[in-house]
C-alpha cells in the first residue's frame, strides 16, 4: 500500500488517524501478544487445506491450539462442564432436551438427496431456502448439497467469561418503548438470554447485534472468496485479512471498556480490513467504527489504492455491493447493519419458534467445495431449536424490504438469512456453518464454507475464512495502514 501523495488526501488521512489514536492503554501495557507475530496469511492456510476438493480437517491441524502462543491459548481455555452448566442456567434449557419432536423417524446417519425427496419429514424440518440446496450440482447456483450426515444434537455454550457476564448482568439491560437498548443499562454478555414479552423480537435481535461470534469479536481472519456466474463459471476471486476488536462490554482483558476513549465516546466495535487481491483491489483498505448509541452515525472509511484517496462512507454507501460479492457492506458477517430507530428502522416480528434440521457447526473443519461441480461436501446437519425473526423495513429507500433470520435459541447465532428487495422478491441469501471450539466455548469461521447467492442476478459467492483470536491495539484498527508502504 503506497503513501497518500495528494496534500488534501494526506491531511484528511492524518486528521482521521489523530481521531483514532489510543488514549488508554499504551502498547507496552497491552496484555496480549501482537497478532502479527503469529497470524497466518492465505498461503499459510493452504498448506493445511486447499480451497477446493480438500477434505482435510483444518480445525484439528491448524487451529488456535497450533497457531497461538501457548500462554495465550491457555488463557482462552476453560472448564467445559462449568461452561455447560453456567450457560444452560442463562438460557434455561439444553438443546438436546427440546428437539426430536418433528419427524422423529429421521435419525442421525448419512443421507442423500434421494432420501430427502422420498421422506416428506425432511421438508417439515429443513428451512425452505436450505431445502432447495439439497440436490446434485445444477445451474444457476453453486453450493448444492447432494449428500450429508445428520449428527446428534449437542449442547452448545459460550466461554466462561461470556456466560458469567451474561449471568451477572441478567435483567439489567432495558429497552425503551421502541425496542432499543437504553444507554448505560448493558454492561456485557448477552443482554437478553431468555427473550420474552411484547419486545421479544427486539430482544432477540439485540442479542444478535451483541453477538460474541469470532472469539468475542476480538479476532484476526484471513479469507479467500470465489464468485461464479449462472453457468457455474468462476468470474471473481479475492483475498483479504481483517482484524476486529470489541470496544464495550468486554469480558476479556482489558475487561469493560477497550480504553478511556471508547468509554468517553461510547464506541462499540472497530473493524479494519485489508484487500490482498485481486490486483485492482490490492492495497485498498476499509475501516469502520461502530457506536453504542443507535442514533449516532457510525464512522466508515475506505482507502482506494488505485486513486490513493480516502473516502468517507455514509450510511447510504453501506448498501453498495462489495466488489465481486453477493452482499453489500451491511451484509458483512451476514448482518452488520445497525439496529436504529432513525436510520432505516425495522418492524420486528418472531414469525416462528420450532426445531429445524440445518447445517450449523463443524468440529473438525472437513467441509469443502468440490470442483467443477461446486457441490458443498462433508456437511453435517443438526436438529436445532430456532427462532425465525422477520425484520420489515420501514424506510422504502433501503435496499431490502425485509430480512428473515433463522437464529439458534441456545446460542443466538444465525445460520441462514433471506433478504428480500422492496418488491418482495427474494434477492440475496446467506447460509453458513460455524466452527465450534468446545474447550474455548467459542464459535468462529475456520474450515467451513459461507455461501451467498444473488437470486436476481443468478450468482453465487463462496467465502472460506480462517479465524483465530487476536487482540489488536487501537492503531492496528485504524487506517494508519494507508500511510505505510507494504
Amino acid at each position: 500500500m503506497k503513501l497518500v501523495k495528494s496534500a488534501s488526501a494526506w491531511l484528511f488521512a492524518c486528521l482521521f488517524l489523530v481521531s483514532v489514536m489510543p488514549v488508554g492503554l499504551l502498547a507496552a501495557e497491552w496484555p496480549w501478544p501482537d497478532y502479527k507475530t503469529y497470524a497466518p496469511m492465505p498461503n499459510d492456510v493452504e498448506k493445511y487445506k486447499k480451497r477446493h476438493n480438500d477434505p482435510r480437517p483444518l480445525m484439528k491441524n491448524y487451529g488456535p491450539k497450533q497457531i497461538l502462543p501457548k500462554e495465550m491459548y491457555a488463557k482462552l481455555v476453560f472448564d467445559q462442564e462449568k461452561m455447560k452448566s453456567t450457560w444452560s442456567s442463562c438460557v434455561g434449557f439444553k438443546a438436546p432436551d427440546v428437539v426430536g419432536k418433528i419427524a422423529p423417524d429421521i435419525k442421525p446417519g448419512k443421507y442423500t438427496y434421494k432420501d430427502v425427496q422420498a421422506n416428506p419429514g425432511f421438508k417439515q424440518l429443513i428451512p425452505p431456502n436450505v431445502y432447495k440446496r439439497i440436490g446434485p450440482s445444477a445451474p444457476p447456483f453453486g453450493g448444492n448439497i447432494p449428500e450429508f450426515e445428520i449428527v446428534p444434537t449437542k449442547q452448545y455454550y459460550w466461554s466462561l467469561p461470556i456466560a458469567e457476564a451474561t449471568k451477572r448482568n441478567e435483567g439489567k439491560t432495558k429497552l425503551d418503548d421502541k425496542g432499543y437498548i437504553i444507554q448505560g443499562t448493558w454492561e456485557g454478555g448477552y443482554p437478553f438470554p431468555k427473550p420474552s414479552g411484547k419486545q421479544k423480537a427486539q430482544q432477540i435481535m439485540q442479542n444478535v447485534e451483541k453477538r460474541a461470534l469470532q472469539f468475542g469479536a476480538d479476532m484476526y481472519q484471513t479469507s479467500v472468496t470465489f464468485g461464479y456466474n449462472k453457468k457455474l463459471e468462476q468470474d471473481y476471486s479475492s483475498g483479504y485479512v481483517v482484524v476486529q476488536a470489541n470496544l464495550a462490554g468486554r469480558v476479556y482483558a482489558p475487561v469493560g471498556w477497550f480504553d478511556a476513549r471508547a468509554k468517553e465516546k461510547g464506541e462499540s466495535k472497530a473493524i479494519h480490513l485489508d484487500f490482498l487481491s485481486p490486483r485492482d483491489m490490492a492495497g485498498s483498505a476499509y475501516s469502520s467504527l461502530y457506536y453504542l448509541d443507535p442514533n449516532k452515525n457510525d464512522q466508515m472509511m475506505m482507502y482506494v489504492s488505485s486513486m490513493r484517496r480516502v473516502r468517507k462512507m455514509s450510511s447510504t454507501d453501506t448498501q453498495d455491493p462489495l466488489p465481486g460479492a453477493d452482499q453489500c457492506y451491511d451484509d458483512q458477517e451476514g448482518f452488520t447493519q445497525r439496529l436504529s430507530p432513525t436510520r432505516y428502522p425495522y418492524a420486528y416480528e418472531v414469525v416462528e419458534e420450532k426445531e429445524f434440521l440445518i447445517p450449523c457447526n463443524t468440529d473438525d473443519g472437513s467441509e469443502y467445495i468440490a470442483t467443477p461441480s461446486l457441490e458443498h461436501r462433508n456437511v453435517k446437519f443438526e436438529r436445532r431449536p430456532m427462532y425465525v425473526v422477520k425484520l420489515k423495513q420501514l424506510d422504502k429507500n433501503y435496499i431490502y424490504g425485509q430480512r428473515i433470520f433463522y437464529i439458534d435459541k441456545e446460542t443466538f447465532l444465525y445460520y441462514s438469512i433471506e433478504n428480500y428487495d422492496q418488491k418482495g422478491r427474494l434477492y440475496r441469501t446467506w447460509d453458513n456453518t460455524l466452527s465450534w471450539w468446545p474447550e474455548m466455548g467459542m464459535f468462529s469461521w475456520t474450515g467451513n464454507v459461507i455461501l451467498q447467492r444473488d437470486h436476481i442476478d443468478l450468482h453465487s459467492t463462496f467465502y472460506q475464512p480462517h479465524t483465530i483470536p487476536a487482540f489488536p491495539t487501537r492503531s492496528q484498527l485504524s487506517l494508519e495502514g494507508i500511510l505505510k508502504a507494504k
